[in-house]
């Protein structure tokens, strides 16, 4: 098989199709995550159907928002599932949606009196319970600029038509996707922890399939810095452990030189994917794996 490597400047030369309309897909996870992997899920399908559905187990070592683990959950694409995050907060959340307190989740967002006195008395109030903490992270989630987290991130002011906090605070909406997500959590394990711990367990497991999402720093990259709460990994040993696995797996990349020059030396297969960022700005974005001719 003849691989192909991109280089930066073939990005003009070689651009990708038109970026997924991601109104046209399901929205599954009840994070308005930034990086999420929405836009994506077209490809995913393609290549989960590929390798021949349900696979026995898809991982997920970053999972984030979630949305590829939901999609397979919701669409069968996936036996088992697992949706590993290392941050505390969004771990909360996964823990509380599928150890058993989706209903106490969906009710405590439900009953919610949102202004900004109230958000702000939450955000401020040290959270004591699993479930505080859970409810705490999707509030500053969807009343942050952007759903950011990490720390310094601001309240929304204006939002969306001039809504203010209320931008994106849809309480019946984010309620029935979190029961919704309750129904297919047969299916899913979750695991707060290290995702290179996972994936190096799993790692001679020809039964495994894994979707790799890391946080964008390579390249000198700052907005996963600015983004998330454990945005530091070391992209080198990312790709080692990818070029161990016995199973298949799929990465999803910021499109930077550091990148590509780490795809050639592992021999792995890239491709460019245009997506749109939350501001609606056309970005490219990298696919990387062994073999990317299921691609179309």
């Amino acid at each position: 098989m003849k691989q192909r490597f991109l280089t930066p400047e073939l990005e003009l030369d070689e651009l990708p199709e038109k970026p997924t309309n991601v109104a046209s897909v399901p929205q599954r996870s009840p994070f308005r995550y930034p990086g999420g992997k929405t836009w994506l899920v077209p490809k995913f399908r393609q290549w989960m159907k590929k390798l021949g559905v349900p696979v026995p187990i898809l991982i997920e070592p970053f999972a984030g928002g979630g949305s590829i683990s939901l999609t397979a959950a919701f669409e069968n694409l996936a036996s088992k599932i697992i949706m590993v995050e290392m941050d505390a907060q969004v771990a909360a959340v996964w823990r509380v949606i599928f150890e058993g307190d989706a209903q106490w989740l969906a009710d405590r967002i439900l009953n919610f009196e949102l202004n900004c006195d109230s958000v702000k008395k939450v955000l401020e109030k040290e959270s004591k319970s699993l479930r505080e903490k859970a409810f705490q992270t999707l509030l500053k989630n969807r009343t942050a600029h952007g759903g950011i987290l990490a720390g310094g991130a601001g309240i929304i002011k204006n939002g969306e038509n001039g809504k203010g906090i209320h931008s994106r605070w849809y309480p019946a909406t984010i309620a029935r996707r979190i029961m919704a997500i309750e129904s297919v959590a047969s299916k899913v394990s979750f695991i707060h922890g290290d995702g290179f711990d996972v994936m190096e367990k799993f790692y001679m497991r020809t039964d495994a399939v894994f979707f790799i999402d890391p946080p964008y720093t390579a390249g000198g990259k700052k907005a996963g810095a600015r983004l998330y709460r454990h945005s530091e990994i070391d992209h080198e040993e990312l790709f080692f452990v990818c070029s161990r696995l016995a199973g298949h797996f799929l990465m999803t990349y910021d499109y930077a030189e550091e990148v590509c020059l780490l795809a050639k030396k592992y021999r792995f297969e890239t491709k460019p994917i245009a997506m749109k960022n939350t501001h609606h700005a056309p970005l490219t974005e990298l696919l990387i794996s062994r073999d990317l001719n299921w691609l179309n």
